[in-house]
């Protein structure tokens, strides 16, 4: 499948990269039970107590622990995660894995990209978003990028000097598109990005 794209002002280009979400059975799971009618499924309990289990559509890795959690990685938005993981519920319950009611699936992160394509004077950048009263930090000499805490939508993004972002920390992909907007507009307000001829 796909990644999601948004076109947002200044042609920005952001595209979801990975949905990350927690379900759970009111119940434990008999994970040797899962193995032995899925042999394809990862399960190494000496090195970590999750059994993992991929699919191919939607292309995503679940982690099943015997408890009954589950988080599942990989999918490239807020419906495919949910399709995921109630698709290895239905599996699971079709090789007689006990399985009662419907997992409860809740959304914990949100990971996009953005290619604003234009570069960003990042040092100018850090300094106005500091005038702002924004939590924003820059240590070239530990990490390339600047790691912008904003307050609405809660997300912190990696920004890096060639116009490339990184948005993590949404729980609802409305809340990416909006953060985005808003991280273009301080930036544009501060003048910082570095238009060519005709941008």
């Amino acid at each position: 499948m796909k990644a999601e794209k948004k076109e947002i002002c200044i042609q920005a280009e952001c595209c979801i990269q990975n949905v990350v979400a927690s379900a759970a059975f009111n119940h434990s799971v008999d994970l040797d039970a899962v193995v032995r009618a899925f042999p394809h499924v990862e399960y190494r309990p000496e090195v970590f107590p999750g059994l993992a289990f991929r699919l191919k559509r939607p292309k995503t890795c679940t982690l099943i622990f015997k408890n009954g959690k589950m988080v599942c990685t990989g999918a490239k938005s807020e419906r495919a995660a949910g399709r995921a993981i109630r698709k290895v519920a239905r599996e699971l319950k079709k090789a007689g894995i006990i399985i009662i009611g419907k997992p409860e699936i809740k959304i914990q992160n949100i990971v996009a990209s953005v290619d604003l394509g234009m570069p960003i004077d990042i040092e100018e950048g850090i300094y106005a978003i500091s005038c702002l009263g924004k939590q924003v930090m820059y240590e070239p000499d530990q990490f390339p990028g600047a790691i912008y805490r904003m307050e609405t939508p809660r997300v912190v993004f990696l920004i890096f000097s060639n116009g490339k972002l990184v948005c993590v920390g949404a729980k609802k992909e409305e809340d990416i598109y909006k953060a985005v907007e808003n991280i273009i507009t301080i930036l544009d307000d501060a003048e910082v990005l570095i238009r060519k001829e005709g941008q």
